[in-house]
């Protein structure tokens, strides 16, 4: 694609355009990052990113940035061509999706699909190789249910989704529109409920459902659970990393983050516009208010109030976290004083 062409996809964009100064009109074949950029390829570069330190050393033809009076001018002294824009990471996002076309599945139902004929299937879906759908299912218009998927009875899928290869969707799930699930994952699998009794444990019958509302994205290998009665429930706009599990009866809010391996207990209710990074762990039951952040590994023990940034194990403020642990190491040496005032 020719750099003036680009720009004016990129004008369209949502990443607020203001500038575009093109040195050569060269044919982008590519994107890559600042410092692996050659020739032909286009990268982007963030006001407080350190790279800009290193720009005399990168060999892309282009670069997004943000209008930075310093960057601009050290991009013009190198005679690199640029787009100045306010939001450099969603017009490199819009790039990619210019440079790299997505594969587009041919609408049609594959012969080794295996399809209850109490299936209802709208309009211009890809029913891959191996798919199996159960009894009393209904599918909307032109979804994309890739090979060796099952899709159990009495499952309700909206328009415009994606289900990636070897995904397991279970009875009594709804999956709204334009959601992505990532392979291998597993949607309303039994909850891990036990009742013990007489040092045994009596299973508690898991009858409920997933709920998952539109624009929701799953990772893959993720494990979304669901409980005995009612459901559990992911509210739209929010995106899960790979291995992540929701247990049963959790309710999220929307435009949730999640990064790989976070764990939430069963009946954990968790606000709008949360971020938790890797490895936290949720307990069973606890409130997580609105755009709370907790860093890596934070164990969430009690409810969380609105806005909150939390770390640490148990969590605790961010910034209390941060003085303590850098206490941590000096507790040696601490032991050791308090030992020799006891001699004394």
């Amino acid at each position: 694609m020719l750099l003036s062409d680009l720009v004016e996809e990129i004008k369209k964009g949502n990443s607020n355009f203001i500038s575009a100064n093109i040195v050569e009109n060269l044919n982008i074949d590519d994107a890559a990052s600042l410092e692996e950029a050659v020739n032909h390829q286009i990268s982007f570069l963030e006001e407080n990113n350190t790279l800009k330190e290193k720009l005399d050393q990168t060999k892309a033809s282009v670069i997004i940035t943000t209008n930075n009076n310093e960057i601009v001018s050290a991009l013009k002294k190198l005679n690199i061509s640029n787009i100045i824009v306010k939001n450099p990471r969603i017009a490199f996002a819009e790039v990619l999706n210019f440079l790299y076309k997505t594969i587009n599945f041919n609408p049609g139902i594959h012969p080794s699909a295996v399809i209850d004929k109490t299936v209802k299937i709208g309009a211009d879906c890809h029913i891959g190789p191996n798919v199996y759908i159960g009894e009393n299912t209904v599918i909307g218009n032109n979804n994309n249910i890739l090979n060796g998927s099952s899709i159990l009875g009495n499952v309700r899928i909206g328009n415009n989704n994606i289900i990636h290869p070897n995904c397991v969707i279970y009875e009594n799930t709804t999956l709204k529109n334009n959601c992505v699930i990532n392979s291998n994952s597993v949607i309303g699998s039994e909850g891990f409920g036990f009742i013990p009794k007489n040092g045994k444990w009596v299973k508690m019958p898991q009858k409920g459902g997933v709920k998952i509302m539109s624009f929701v994205e799953i990772g893959t290998n993720c494990c979304i659970d669901r409980p005995a009665v009612g459901l559990t429930f992911i509210d739209e706009g929010t995106k899960l990393d790979n291995l992540v599990q929701i247990g049963h009866g959790v309710k999220i809010g929307k435009n949730c983050i999640f990064a790989a391996q976070v764990g939430i207990a069963g009946g954990a209710k968790i606000g709008d516009g949360v971020i938790l990074a890797g490895q936290v762990g949720v307990n069973n039951r606890v409130k997580v208010g609105n755009n709370v952040i907790a860093s890596s590994k934070c164990g969430i023990h009690c409810d969380i109030d609105d806005g909150k940034v939390i770390s640490g194990f148990p969590a605790m403020a961010n910034k209390s976290w941060l003085r303590s642990s850098s206490i941590f190491k000096k507790l040696p040496e601490l032991a050791k004083k308090l030992r020799q005032l006891d001699k004394q």
